[in-house]
């Protein structure tokens, strides 16, 4: 099955779907944990994509091929490797606000609240009218039916959804408008000569990133890139909220710097950045960058032969295009979490979500697959070039692998053996101490996957390049 899934991606990128079998791909099918969903094969085969479109650079720069090899317990494992941090002696929290969650709603439906962030906890709770009480909020949710919670949410810049079946999900305009598209998009913008890759070791080496995304998919298409030698350096803001223990898991190999891109300057900066770079990666809803010049189109005028990585939540296509949303919120609007309480029922009523976060970390690797097909792109026949998809994209490739049988879905295993953790785990040296995590999934026979730097808190570089390779 995950060769299968493997086969339904390559095309995306103009790969021959053949090219599949290249890859061994060993271990268990699914299901790996319990739930209906086909994860094990959606994580091993947009991992082992990173790792093919990597042989494919290295071949470019050297000539020879090399191969790959993914284990799909471990890549299964990835799709929630914030769990298996531990700094110093202790875990890493990755709890949730307490308020964020799925409540049951007046008309008998049931409405998810999504709150992780403090704006939009705060929007959801200007809504409803309550204090910060997860009790408060659950008899203020029983006053409104679902559709209306929903559209007063986002219409106050928040983010949740009302829950749906996939039959509700599929007579949605927006269904619709992401099922006219393709799994990822790498378009053509600009003209540039080709684009030789600089001098190295690895097939990114010396290949410069832009990181501008946030919380877990865009980030852990920055990661993917470092664990291939690139030059990763993550842009954020001191004013933006951010969940400290994702920024740990996602920040493996990666400089990081603050710009307050409200202000001009710190905008030049960017841009300057920009000038030296070649993948610029953000996942902002659509058109927000353009409206500070940061479009497309604009930095690949400054910078001809730029890779452009776009990320947003619900497509840049439909009625939902400039909505807000998370793995969560696309698992909730489109089906997932119904279908997983029906085969999978919780500790408590009502929907569920699945076990591990497999749209946003799909979706990372499948970012980090586009841009590295598109990096061999300049370098055979040069050009600027996007790369565009969502998150309701691969949420609905994740559906559409189909399901394993009910019971053995809810016969699998809750969590992975200890002797498997600590044989997938690490540990790196960081300025807030020795962290644990797991290391790269994919494995290359001539240039092995790892991460040159260790995670560091935000704004812990200056925004200047280094010498490339350095």
């Amino acid at each position: 099955m995950p060769n299968n899934a493997l086969r339904s991606i390559l095309p995306a990128a103009g790969i021959p779907a053949d090219h599949a079998a290249s890859v061994e791909i060993a271990g268990d099918t699914d299901p790996i944990l319990p739930t209906p969903f086909r994860i094990g094969a959606a994580g091993a085969a947009t991992l082992a994509a990173t790792g093919l479109a990597a042989a494919d650079l290295w071949e470019t720069r050297t000539g020879r091929r090399q191969s790959v090899a993914v284990d799909v317990r471990h890549a299964t494992a990835s799709l929630r490797s914030g769990h298996y941090m531990k700094l110093g002696d202790g875990q890493v929290s990755h709890a949730r606000n307490s308020i964020m969650g799925v409540y049951p709603t007046k008309d008998g439906r049931w409405s998810y609240v999504h709150a992780n962030f403090p704006n939009h906890r705060a929007a959801a709770l200007s809504v409803l009218g309550v204090p910060e009480d997860r009790e408060a909020v659950a008899k203020a949710v029983l006053t409104w039916n679902a559709a209306d919670l929903e559209e007063a949410i986002i219409a106050a810049k928040g983010a949740g959804g009302m829950v749906r079946t996939h039959a509700e999900w599929a007579q949605h305009p927006q269904s619709a408008a992401v099922g006219s598209l393709p799994l990822l998009e790498i378009i053509k913008i600009g003209e540039a000569p080709p684009e030789p890759l600089p001098a190295g070791t690895r097939p990114l080496s010396g290949v410069r990133v832009l990181d501008l995304t946030r919380v877990l998919a865009g980030p852990t298409c920055a990661r993917t890139l470092a664990e291939h030698g690139a030059d990763v350096m993550k842009i954020t803001g001191a004013h933006l909220p951010n969940i400290g223990y994702q920024e740990f898991d996602t920040g493996h190999g990666k400089l990081s710097a603050q710009l307050d891109l409200r202000e001009q300057r710190d905008v030049d900066t960017l841009r300057g950045l920009v000038r030296e770079a070649d993948v610029f990666s953000q996942g902002y809803r659509p058109g927000t960058l353009g409206n500070r010049g940061l479009s497309p189109e604009e930095l690949a005028a400054i910078r001809p032969g730029l890779i452009y990585v776009s990320l947003c939540a619900f497509s840049h296509a439909g009625p939902w295009a400039s909505r807000r949303g998370f793995d969560t919120v696309i698992q909730t609007v489109s089906g997932i979490t119904a279908r997983q309480a029906e085969v999978v029922p919780g500790k408590t009523p009502g929907p569920q979500f699945y076990p591990v976060s497999a749209i946003d970390y799909c979706t990372g690797y499948l970012m980090a697959f586009g841009a590295m097909a598109a990096l061999n792109r300049r370098a055979r026949e040069g050009g600027s070039w996007l790369v565009r998809t969502s998150l309701a994209q691969i949420g609905k490739w994740i559906v559409d692998l189909g399901e394993v049988p009910a019971g053995a879905a809810r016969d699998a295993p809750a969590e992975f053996t200890p002797a498997e953790l600590e044989r997938w785990s690490m540990v790196s040296d960081t300025p807030a101490g020795k962290l644990r995590h797991l290391k790269p999934v994919v494995r290359m026979s001539e240039t092995p996957t790892y991460w040159a730097r260790p995670s560091v808190p935000l704004g812990y570089h200056q925004p200047v390049w280094p010498a490339r390779g350095a």
